[in-house]
């Protein structure tokens, strides 16, 4: 695949993870604190895979 769709990607999973936690904040705040972790990788991987820095 191009490099800038991983990206595109890995944003969209981010995304998607970030709605996880915000459902699941309320429930389970240590299983949400756990996936904002996996957003944040997500996010940050993609940014770098389109090269913004």
């Amino acid at each position: 695949m191009d490099t800038d769709l991983w990206g595109l990607l890995l944003l969209v999973l981010g995304g998607f993870l970030a709605g996880g936690v915000y459902a699941l904040w309320k429930i389970n705040r240590a299983l949400a604190a756990a996936l904002g972790a996996c957003v944040a990788l997500a996010v940050v991987s993609g940014v770098m895979r389109l090269g913004y820095f």
